[in-house]
């Protein structure tokens, strides 16, 4: 629903420019309620370009919550959009340095009441944790989404010490993202030369991420997991099952010592009163009770809620994407870790999986290399995006399968499942990737969970070693959490393969992995129903009305497979036409488009290729820009290699071109 009334007009100043110590001007917009009252602000701090980036949710969100009494204001960090300075890697201290003195420059605006909170999906979810631990005395709480409070083991880069290949797809969007323009709207005739320098400085950022393959000091900096009781203010975690980010909001209600919330319900990478799968709720209206409980004092009854209130997904079949919701209800837990939950142990036995042990034997797999490809992405981005797994009949032929019988009664999960193996391996090198699958009557076969673990790693993710060739060793895994009712008359089924392309990057090597039945386990996280289940109730979905847009092409996505069955060779790509549309309040156009292409043959694991390009063109004043991006990664034995090239065009005309390639060794990834 869009709302259109509001108890306080609002203020829109853009830009409003924040000067930092070090004489940096940071560009943001600055949403404010029109009242005499002192008002407490929200900060979202992130590089996507609030003039042409996130204007389109800015708009939806932002006027509503100033409107609301409660001033906004939107941060393009240092090097990004329309500030000056070097947007060099993610989530550098100078970030969060950055960030510290913002906070407290907003805190003593004479409209300010002294209260800061922070907010942000993605990257200024992440940097709202990673300053919240830096306790700036303003900040008063945050509302953390689709984030992490690891860097290493649950983002973009790698899963369970293998190398994720978003992480490359992620760095091509970067590059792009980092090398354009300033609005001319904005900072004036300053524009070019501050892209110019851009452009100069501009690098792929996956050249410094494939070099840290281990849990180094790259990746502990800006990981709270390290000490939890750095941050001293009060949480609110959300974040959807669709997204990649999903585990994040358990974790953080189980160590923080904080007022803490967590909502985690169907949707993908999006805000919950926005984008799709849904049902979508009235989020902003919640947001409104957490900023108005801790930002002003007043009673929302916000701390009142249960602790944890999660969507738990009910019986649907395994679709690409879903649209518009999915099937399922929500449920309440007062705390968490809940005492409710059942720990159930399931045994690996050859017949299946059984209550008790049953037999000793080895069950062996030697999975191809394109094994993992009806697994989706790893980025769930929600919509018509063709992400999720479809029907995993194939890739169950792949792997090592253990079934449950048919359930007598619905079974619900919510949690972590957790596999316990006794393994041997032909291979000091090998991925292992570990699928929980609801298993209808007639066959069909939806992923519902899984974990990925590089065996190298099944000791330390700092400190990674050979795996013990032919001689048995434990491997214990943790995958990533749910919420699903398995229906009665279903089977559930654990899934073990030793590839998952092309999520994962290949080990060197094909392997042959054997589980020893009788001395391997599953726990799963069994939850009985709650009388406070019947209570969680969200308001409707509202927005403020939408940035007035004229769309001049409309957008689509597309994935496709083929097979070479002479060579074996088989390709995936990925396309998303983002469409061209103007934003007609500022007079911008901008157009998009990205393809992701991924091949290998089954036999071959060093055949992995991936090539990925962005297209990006903006039109604002004086500035009529395209930039091009790609990215390409491959590998032997004992490198990868990485090649990229960036060009940018002014009207048309090459104005800059940069390339390299790096060849860089491979750490047991």
């Amino acid at each position: 629903m869009i709302r259109t009334e509001f108890p306080f007009q609002v203020e829109t100043v853009d830009p409003f420019w924040i000067a930092l110590a070090d004489g940096t001007r940071i560009a943001t917009t600055l949403w404010r309620p029109v009242t005499d009252t002192k008002v407490p602000v929200v900060t979202e701090m992130v590089p996507y370009r609030r003039r042409d980036g996130t204007t389109a949710r800015d708009m939806d969100m932002q006027p509503w919550m100033a409107g609301h009494g409660i001033a906004y204001c939107r941060v393009d960090i240092r090097g990004a959009g329309d500030s000056d300075g070097e947007l060099a890697d993610e989530y550098l201290p100078r970030e969060q340095d950055d960030a510290v003195e913002i906070i407290a420059k907003l805190a003593a605006e004479p409209w300010c009441n002294g209260n800061v909170g922070m907010t942000g999906i993605s990257w200024g979810g992440f940097n709202s944790l990673q300053v919240a631990a830096r306790r700036p005395p303003a900040l008063k709480a945050i509302i953390p989404h689709c984030a992490t409070d690891d860097r290493y083991m649950d983002d973009i880069h790698y899963m369970g010490g293998a190398l994720l290949t978003e992480q490359e797809m992620w760095s091509n969007f970067m590059l792009l993202k980092t090398s354009a323009p300033p609005d001319p709207q904005i900072v004036g005739d300053a524009w070019r030369g501050m892209w110019a320098e851009r452009l100069a400085r501009t690098r792929s950022l996956s050249e410094i991420w494939l070099k840290h393959q281990r849990r180094d000091a790259q990746w502990k900096q800006g990981s709270v997991c390290e000490d939890y009781s750095r941050i001293q203010c009060a949480v609110m975690a959300v974040c959807g099952w669709d997204d990649s980010y999903k585990s994040f909001v358990a974790r953080l209600l189980e160590n923080l010592t904080v007022p803490k919330l967590g909502i985690v319900g169907p949707w993908s990478h999006a805000y919950p009163g926005r984008g799709a799968p849904g049902p979508l709720i009235g989020y902003l209206q919640e947001a409104l009770r957490w900023w108005r409980h801790w930002l002003n004092g007043e009673d929302t009854g916000i701390m009142d809620e249960p602790m944890y209130r999660a969507w738990v997904t009910s019986e649907e079949r395994p679709r690409s994407f879903y649209f518009p919701d999915h099937a399922g209800s929500w449920v309440a837990e007062e705390q968490w870790p809940s005492p409710r939950i059942e720990q159930r142990r399931l045994h690996l036995n050859a017949a299946g999986l059984g209550a008790a042990p049953a037999g000793n034997g080895l069950l062996p797999i030697s999975s191809p290399a394109t094994a993992g490809r009806d697994c989706g992405r790893w980025g769930g981005y929600g919509g018509t995006c063709p992400d999720m797994p479809i029907d995993q009949r194939r890739e169950d032929g792949l792997s090592i399968c253990f079934d449950t019988a048919p359930l007598d009664d619905d079974l619900t999960l919510l949690g972590a499942p957790e596999i316990d193996l006794l393994v041997t391996v032909d291979q000091p090198h090998v991925n292992l990737a570990a699928r929980l699958c609801d298993v209808y009557p007639d066959g069909t076969s939806a992923q519902i969970t899984y974990g990925v673990l590089n065996l190298s790693h099944r000791n330390s993710h700092e400190f990674p070693e050979p795996c013990p060739v032919g001689a048995p060793f434990r491997v214990r895994l943790k995958l990533n959490d749910l919420g699903r009712t398995i229906p009665k008359g279903h089977r559930i089924r654990l899934a073990l393969s030793n590839q998952y392309w092309p999520i994962l990057w290949p080990q060197p090597k094909l392997s042959l992995l054997s589980v020893a039945t009788g001395e391997s386990m599953l726990v799963l996280p069994v939850r009985p129903p709650s009388p406070r289940d019947a209570e969680v109730r969200f308001e409707p979905a509202e927005t403020a009305p939408p940035v007035p847009t004229t769309v001049f092409e409309a957008g689509h996505d597309r994935r496709t497979v083929t097979e070479d069955f002479g060579t074996g060779l088989q390709t995936i790509e990925l396309v998303s036409e983002h469409g061209r549309y103007r934003y007609d309040d500022r007079n911008i156009t901008v157009s998009s488009s990205q393809t992701d292409v991924m091949s290998i043959r089954p036999d071959d694991p060093l055949s992995a290729r991936l090539v990925t390009e962005y297209r990006w063109a903006i039109a604002s004043g004086e500035a009529d820009t395209e930039s091009i991006a790609r990215t390409e990664l491959t590998a032997d034995e004992t490198h990868f290699e990485l090649s990229w090239r960036l060009e940018a065009r002014e009207r048309g005309r090459l104005v800059h071109s940069a390339a390299a390639t790096r060849r860089i060794r491979r750490d047991f990834a």
